[in-house]
């Protein structure tokens, strides 16, 4: 994921406002040594989708010796820690696991020297390009202080380490394996992401639609193969893929509500192995983002009815049809309540200043986690957003001629991660406190 938030301040100070009138950020800093011990860990040994095994164990342990009630593999290799302290809301609170085949370039001290191979037999580097270090890291912070601090709260925390968010599947296997009937079902759902466009303490948050739709589709284009020097006796794929490309960008243009977001981006082309051969079929590989189910649909079926027509104006028989298959990676919508998000704004503000809190806009990025409130619609949710851009090179990056900031999913991703823990342990940790607060 990538975001493109704009932020003003040009200095991030950590000092607590008046509104802070409580122990908890000194004993987040207390807990600091050991959390930043943890990340570089983590850091260092990440493991990809859905083999998150080690990592798993890792964070179980340090759950159980907490005093949660642990359950490991559940939907594969996700973590269920649940702790019961009296009637009240039930807490879900989720940490992200895996790591991405990317090979890390950020020059750490603790750089991931990991290689594994994909689900796809693709051998690579793995690194925690998009801070799911941070988040367990921070995951543990909170899970600590909430177990210190259960005199001060009232309900039930189920707390959760999933699998496999980057290829879309670790919520709904989790959903799938009892999440919500072998453990207390939640009545609220939270979780933060860092940000790589904000500098490092800085949080955001967004009500309504935070989270786009993602689908990934793989178009096939057939036709007839021969020899380049002879077009007339083929059915050229790469001609008829090219027109398919440039009629797919007239869905969002001028078929889709302009004020209905919505991106069809071509990623990859592929046809063909040699100057004078016209090849037998082209892969196009596509990705769709909307918010609504509606625009969903749209898309997808503009997508199969264009990659159709063009076929049928190119001539090409019923049996060589374009096929179209939407891959099972669909990450679906997140949506943040505004009941919980707006709340959340206002409890953030108080305890770290208005300076530090800013109203986000939608992403197209994806986000699993939205899945949790689509299980069940009256679970209040929201997922909120913590910088992690070292202010040196925020700051450097805002000059002219500066040098762009590295993306989330790039090897270079390195974000400051003492602000970007501490401030989202004590988040997590302040959200919670105000959900399961003594009625």
């Amino acid at each position: 994921m990538k975001f493109g938030y704009l932020v003003t301040a040009s200095s991030l100070l950590l000092a607590a406002p008046a509104a802070a009138q409580d122990s908890l950020r000194a004993d987040v800093a207390k807990d600091m040594p050991s959390l930043i011990a943890l990340y570089r860990d983590l850091h260092a040994n990440p493991e990809l989708s859905g083999k998150e095994v080690k990592t798993a164990a890792k964070l179980a342990a340090e759950a159980r010796k907490l005093g949660f009630k642990v359950t490991e593999k559940v939907g594969r290799t996700g973590v269920v820690a649940v702790m019961e302290n009296g009637p009240g809301p039930v807490l879900l609170m989720r940490a992200d696991m895996d790591g991405l085949p990317v090979t890390e370039d950020t020059g750490l001290p603790f750089a991931s020297k990991v290689r594994a191979t994909t689900d796809e037999g693709i051998e690579s580097g793995v690194m925690h390009a998009c801070g799911h270090d941070t988040h367990m890291s921070a995951w543990v912070g909170a899970a600590k202080r909430l177990a210190a601090m259960k005199d001060r709260w009232s309900g039930t925390l189920v707390m959760i380490l999933q699998p496999a968010e980057e290829r879309g599947w670790g919520a709904k296997w989790m959903l799938d394996d009892g999440l919500y009937t072998r453990f207390p079902k939640p009545t609220h759902a939270i979780a933060f992401h860092d940000n790589a466009a904000m500098p490092a303490g800085m949080i955001g948050i967004t009500s309504g639609y935070a989270l786009a739709n993602v689908d990934s589709v793989d178009l096939v284009v057939k036709g007839i193969g021969g020899h380049g020097a002879y077009p007339h006796t083929v059915k050229d794929p790469v001609v008829l893929a090219a027109r398919i490309v440039t009629a797919l960008q007239t869905l969002v243009s001028r078929e889709v509500d302009p004020q209905a977001p919505s991106v069809v981006t071509v990623g990859s082309f592929r046809a063909g192995s040699k100057h004078n051969i016209v090849p037998a079929e082209a892969t196009l590989l596509l990705t769709v983002r909307s918010y609504t189910p509606e625009v969903r649909k749209q898309l997808l079926d503009g997508i199969a009815r264009i990659a159709r027509g063009e076929a049928i104006a190119a001539g090409i028989p019923e049996n060589l049809m374009p096929t179209v298959k939407i891959k099972d990676e669909f990450t679906p919508a997140t949506y943040n309540t505004p009941e919980l998000a707006g709340r959340l704004r206002e409890l953030f503000a108080a305890r770290f200043g208005a300076d530090r809190v800013v109203a986000t806009p939608a992403t197209m990025g994806g986000e699993d986690f939205g899945r949790y409130h689509l299980a069940d619609k009256s679970i209040q949710s929201t997922i909120f957003w913590v910088g992690g851009v070292p202010q040196a090179v925020w700051d450097a990056s805002r000059q002219p001629g500066g040098k762009p900031l590295p993306s989330l999913h790039s090897a270079h991703w390195a974000p400051d991660a003492e602000k970007t823990i501490a401030t989202a342990t004590e988040a997590i940790t302040a959200a919670a406190l105000d959900i399961l607060a003594k009625r």
